[in-house]
């Protein structure tokens, strides 16, 4: 995929430099109409976070191979496409940090039918990028729900443009949804799995957890049998089996507004223990808003795990419901009613110690969020605590994000980016 700007959201980062300068590293498209031999690159200017640096000082990488401006300029072979990224590389005096960044571009191309004084045709474009140091964790992995790219995925992004974004930051898990972004489900075509795990392969990322539903009232007229709620499960544990998942979040349909779920969920449950112990799959049923952890619903599901005491089934925290501030933008598909927000987008404010009573019991957390600023603050959600709270019980599962705000064009990956550089400054 290329973006329409010509700043790219993906490939900043900072890297290494011939003598061991510090560099920081961009992309962009080729701005003009048509591809172009490398030697009509006439400079460019680069200001980041408003230093300057000089056309020279820039490195270019096109189609593999690296050059300096006067090396592109005495190329002849040489073309930037319009099909093809260009790699731009700036010494600095430091690395950059985890975090936002002002970088603008004016990108000179020569085009020799213009004449005169305006053959040397200037192309300007300004972003801020989310850098993100991916170094090694020792405690909780990264992981990214493909739920953040809803809106983005099969139209602007491919599969593999979301897999090559969750790589680009470093993380190392993928979470998906089932229904959501898996063509054909509930019946993949062997195509299409072989193509999975040759990205997988590509972009060297671990499937996480496989979202699931089980609609208990598919049907106006009667509500699923224990028997259909157990043939529902069964599928999704094979099919998360098959694609190498290790979890899965089957999310039953629900009888209140504090989302107690169908009644059926325990026995279904009950009976797909043995196949989910066989194939070494995790059942997490969702602790999502405005369910707190301490309430009839979460505590049934404890009660659960010790009465049968099955490695198997355990519980997925959705941090929504440690939500401090409301927030109202986003939500597609759900209205207010008489001026009022639904009670599960009213904010919880479950306390730490909450969580840390249970965190005994929780396989997977959901990094749930809605909006990180240019200051890589979170308006919304205390992540200060819950990385401490998560690293002080010596906590070491999957943090995998899921972005549930607005839903512009590419305003997803960028969020993504966003609290990965936010959770790396944590995760110390």
């Amino acid at each position: 995929m290329i973006e329409r700007s010509i700043i790219q959201g993906r490939g900043a980062k900072n890297v290494t430099m011939k003598g061991g300068q510090s560099g920081f590293q961009f992309q962009l498209r080729n701005p003009n109409y048509r591809g172009v031999q490398a030697s009509l690159v006439d400079g460019i200017d680069v200001i980041l976070n408003g230093q300057t640096y000089s056309t020279d000082a820039a490195i270019w990488t096109i189609q593999g191979k690296t050059y300096s401006l006067a090396e592109l300029q005495r190329s002849e072979t040489v073309r930037w496409q319009l099909d093809e990224l260009a790699t731009v590389t700036v010494p600095v005096d430091a690395p950059l940090p985890n975090g936002v960044h002002d970088l603008a571009v004016t990108v000179y191309i020569r085009r020799p039918y213009i004449p005169g004084p305006f053959c040397r045709s200037p192309f300007k474009a300004s972003a801020k990028v989310a850098v993100v140091n991916a170094t090694a964790l020792t405690g909780p992995q990264l992981s990214v729900s493909t739920y953040s790219y809803t809106g983005d995925m099969y139209t602007l992004l491919t599969l593999e443009d979301v897999m090559a974004d969750i790589a680009d930051l470093g993380a190392t898990g993928i979470e998906m949804l089932a229904e959501g972004n898996i063509p054909g489900y509930p019946q993949p075509t062997n195509a299409w799995q072989d193509e999975w795990f040759r990205l997988l392969d590509t972009y060297r990322l671990t499937p996480t957890n496989l979202g699931t539903w089980v609609d208990t009232t598919m049907w106006l007229d009667k509500d699923l049998t224990v028997e259909q709620g157990e043939a529902q499960i069964k599928h999704d544990l094979q099919l998360a089996k098959s694609l190498g998942f290790t979890s899965i979040r089957p999310k039953f349909g629900v009888t209140t507004m504090e989302l107690d779920p169908h009644p059926i969920w325990q026995e279904s449950v009950l009976r797909s223990l043995d196949l989910a112990e066989k194939l070494d799959i995790v059942i997490c049923p969702e602790i999502h808003s405005p369910t707190p952890i301490k309430h009839k619903v979460t505590q049934d599901y404890i009660r659960f795990i010790e009465e049968h005491k099955s490695s198997k089934f355990k519980l997925m925290i959705d941090t929504g419901i440690f939500q401090t501030e409301p927030c109202d933008d986003g939500h597609e598909g759900i209205e207010m009613k008489d001026g009022k927000r639904p009670p599960f987008l009213e904010p919880l404010k479950v306390p730490m110690a909450d969580l840390k009573a249970i965190l005994e019991h929780v396989y997977f957390i959901q990094t749930k969020f809605f909006e990180i600023d240019d200051e890589l603050n979170d308006l919304h959600i205390p992540w200060q605590n819950i990385i401490d709270t998560l690293q002080t019980a010596g906590w070491h599962g999957w943090l995998s994000s899921e972005y549930e705000g607005r839903r512009e064009p590419y305003r997803g990956r960028d969020q993504v980016r966003r609290q990965h550089a936010l959770l790396r400054n944590l995760l110390k």
